[in-house]
C-alpha cells in the first residue's frame, strides 16, 4: 500500500502518542489497584525511567548498525504491546516490576528512531507545498490530548482493564503503520556506517554544534523539573481548583500543538533555527520567572503559553539542526543521543527539585531560569551557522 510520506508518518506518529496518552498518566492508578503501595509504585516508576535511559541509545545503536530503522521500531512496538497485555496477569510487585522494566526497554528508543526516519525525508513536497517535521509532530501531541480524553471515558474506578487494551491496540497499530512510512537510509549510507557502536557515538560527538544542541536542549528541557513536579502543588497549596489547573495544563499543549503546526515552521522559515533557539531561551527565562513569583491564575494562564516555545519551538529548532548536520547513516544514534542527554539531566534535575521546593518553595523555580539564561548564550553564539551537513569523520 503507497500513500504519501508525511501522511504514512502522521499515522505512526498518531498511533505512537495516542498510546502514550492512553497510558502514561494512568499507569501509576493502574499499579495502585495491583495492591501496590507508594513506595513500590515510586521504586518502578523511577527504576522503568533508568531504564529507558539506557535503553534508548543502545538500541538505537542496533537500529543504525542493522540499517533497518523501520524493522527495529516495527518490532520495539510490537513488543512493547505484547508486554501491556502481560499486565493483565500481572499480580505481584515482582511481575509488575518486570513487565513495567521490558515496556520501558522497548519503548524508549521508539520516538527516537520515529524521529530519526521522520527528520531524515524531513520537508517533502505534497501538492507543490512543504510539508513540515512540525506537522507531524504536532499531530503526535493532538494524538496524545486525545488519546488521555478518550480512555478517560472508558475506564471507572474499579476497571483500569480499558488502559491495557487501548495502548496494545495503538502501539500494535503503530507497528503496522511502519510499513507504510518511506526508508529514509540508503543501501550507500548503511555501507558507510561506522562498524562499532562507540566508533558511532564517537563521529557524532565529534560535531562541535551538535554537542551544542544537546547542552542546549538538556538545560532548557530540564527546566521543566520543577513545573512537572511541582506546579500541581504549589497551585493547590495556593487554594487554586481542580477546574483550574487541568485549564492550565491543557493550554500548555495546546500552545505546543499550535506552535508545532503554525508558528514554529512560519518563525523557523523567517529567523532560522538559531532564533529559535534563543527565543525558547529566553522564553524560559520569563517563564520561571514570572512562576517563582505568583500563583495568579491569569498571569500562570499568560505564562503557560510559553510552553509552546520552551518545548515545541525549541524542538524544532533542534530538528532542523539535526536534519542538516547528522548523516542519515547514523540518525538514530544521533536522536538517542539527544534524548539521553535532555533525559539524564531532567531526572536529575526532578530528584533535585524535591530539596529545593521544600526549603524554598516558589523561589525555587529560579535556578530554572537560571538554566534557561546559560543556555541563551549558547543558542546565540554556538548555533550561527547551521545549514552546512557535517560529515567529518563519517
Amino acid at each position: 500500500m503507497r500513500i504519501p510520506g508525511p501522511i504514512a508518518y502522521i499515522l505512526l506518529y498518531g498511533a505512537l502518542y495516542a498510546a502514550f496518552g492512553v497510558a502514561s498518566p494512568f499507569w501509576p492508578k493502574l499499579f495502585e489497584t495491583k495492591t501496590l503501595v507508594p513506595q513500590q509504585i515510586g521504586l518502578l516508576l523511577a527504576a522503568a525511567m533508568l531504564t529507558r535511559l539506557v535503553s534508548g541509545p543502545l538500541v538505537a545503536f542496533l537500529a543504525d548498525f542493522l540499517g533497518s530503522l523501520r524493522l527495529v521500531l516495527a518490532t520495539c512496538a510490537a513488543l512493547a504491546a505484547a508486554t501491556a497485555v502481560a499486565l493483565m496477569w500481572a499480580d505481584t510487585f515482582p511481575s509488575l516490576l518486570l513487565i513495567a522494566l521490558v515496556q520501558a526497554a522497548v519503548l524508549a528508543p521508539t520516538t527516537s528512531i520515529a524521529d530519526a526516519l521522520a527528520v531524515n525525508v524531513s520537508r517533502p513536497r505534497i501538492a507543490e507545498r512543504t510539508f513540515e517535521y512540525g506537522w507531524i509532530r504536532g499531530s503526535a501531541s493532538a494524538a496524545f490530548i486525545l488519546g488521555t480524553l478518550s480512555v478517560g471515558q472508558l475506564i471507572s474506578p474499579t476497571d483500569f482493564s480499558p488502559i491495557i487494551w487501548m495502548n496494545a491496540g495503538l502501539l500494535i497499530a503503530a507497528a503496522v503503520a511502519t510499513a507504510l512510512i518511506p526508508d529514509g537510509t540508503s543501501r550507500a549510507a548503511r555501507q558507510r556506517a561506522p562498524s562499532s557502536g562507540m566508533s558511532r557515538v564517537g563521529a557524532v560527538l565529534a560535531i562541535s554544534r551538535f554537542r551544542l544542541v544537546i547542552c542546549i536542549s538538556a538545560l532548557v528541557y530540564g527546566s521543566h523539573a520543577m513545573h512537572d513536579a511541582f506546579a500541581v502543588i504549589r497551585w493547590t497549596d495556593a487554594g487554586m481548583s481542580p477546574s483550574a489547573i487541568s485549564f492550565l495544563w491543557s493550554e500548555a499543549v495546546i500552545a505546543e500543538v499550535l506552535v508545532f503546526w503554525l508558528l514554529g515552521p512560519a518563525f523557523l522559515g523567517r529567523f532560522g533555527a538559531r532564533g529559535a533557539a534563543v527565543l525558547a531561551a529566553l522564553a524560559g527565562i520569563v517563564r520561571w520567572s514570572i512562576a517563582g513569583v505568583t500563583t495568579s491564575v491569569l498571569v500562570l494562564a499568560l505564562i503557560q503559553l510559553l510552553h509552546g516555545l520552551t518545548f515545541a519551538l525549541l524542538h524544532l529548532a533542534c530538528m532542523r539542526i539535526m536534519g542538516n548536520l547528522i548523516p542519515r547513516n547514523v540518525a538514530a544514534t544521533a536522536q538517542a543521543l539527544y534524548a539521553f542527554g535532555s533525559g539524564l539531566v531532567a531526572a536529575t534535575l526532578t530528584f533535585l527539585s524535591g530539596v529545593l521546593y521544600a526549603s524554598y518553595a516558589g523561589a525555587a523555580f529560579f535556578p530554572m531560569a537560571t538554566l534557561c539564561a546559560v543556555a541563551l548564550p549558547l543558542a546565540w553564539v554556538g548555533l550561527a551557522e547551521t545549514n552546512d551537513r557535517s560529515t567529518a569523520a563519517l
